[in-house]
């Protein structure tokens, strides 16, 4: 029993919740760069600003990121149409389909320096290293469903709830980070 705790003992927690708020910030600004100019430009932004008066280009910018994470933005009390999903990636009207890679690409990353930092030897201590990332990754997760919400008149956008903290808060930094620290691991045990 001492053994499993010495582990949890010796995990960074601090440096993981950092790398997984930094992969989170970088996965956002790297989307930004790639998709706000034609977004700016697009008619959606138009008819917000038409009717809401004011730029919503960082919060739609935050639909294609979290988009990135296969979570769908939904849109409510659409006229005539009511509930509604959709993706902005991929389609012949969609953003690139490799801003799928910007959110994976960050957290194996992070889970691969989190590893180096903390020395793992085998693949199950990297793995927990790599996870320590989830926290960070989460907390922005959970901010960003609300912060990315957009209300024009009644109708309202954003990113599902439910998906966007459970599979971009949780699944990916679990799988991806955790990936990357286990991969860590079994080289060094090699």
């Amino acid at each position: 029993m001492s053994s499993n705790s010495n582990v949890f003992d010796t995990l960074p927690f601090v440096a993981g919740a950092l790398s997984g708020v930094v992969a989170w910030v970088l996965g956002y600004v790297f989307t930004y760069l790639i998709v706000a100019p034609d977004i700016r430009e697009s008619a959606l932004q138009r008819i917000i600003e038409t009717f809401g008066g004011d730029s919503a280009t960082y919060e739609l910018v935050g639909w294609v990121f979290f988009n990135a994470h296969f979570v769908n933005t939904v849109f409510q009390n659409v006229p005539l149409v009511g509930n509604r999903t959709t993706s902005f990636i991929g389609g012949e009207q969609g953003f690139t389909v490799l801003l799928y890679v910007i959110p994976v690409g960050l957290l194996l990353a992070a889970g691969i320096a989190l590893a180096r930092y903390r020395g793992v030897t085998n693949a199950t201590d990297g793995a927990l290293t790599g996870v320590t990332a989830l926290p960070g990754y989460l907390l922005l997760s959970v901010v960003g469903v609300f912060l990315f919400e957009v209300t024009v008149a009644d109708v309202s956008g954003g990113p599902d709830v439910l998906p966007a903290i459970f599979l971009a808060g949780i699944i990916y930094p679990a799988l991806v980070a955790g990936g990357g620290g286990a991969l860590i691991g079994m080289l060094a045990d090699t």
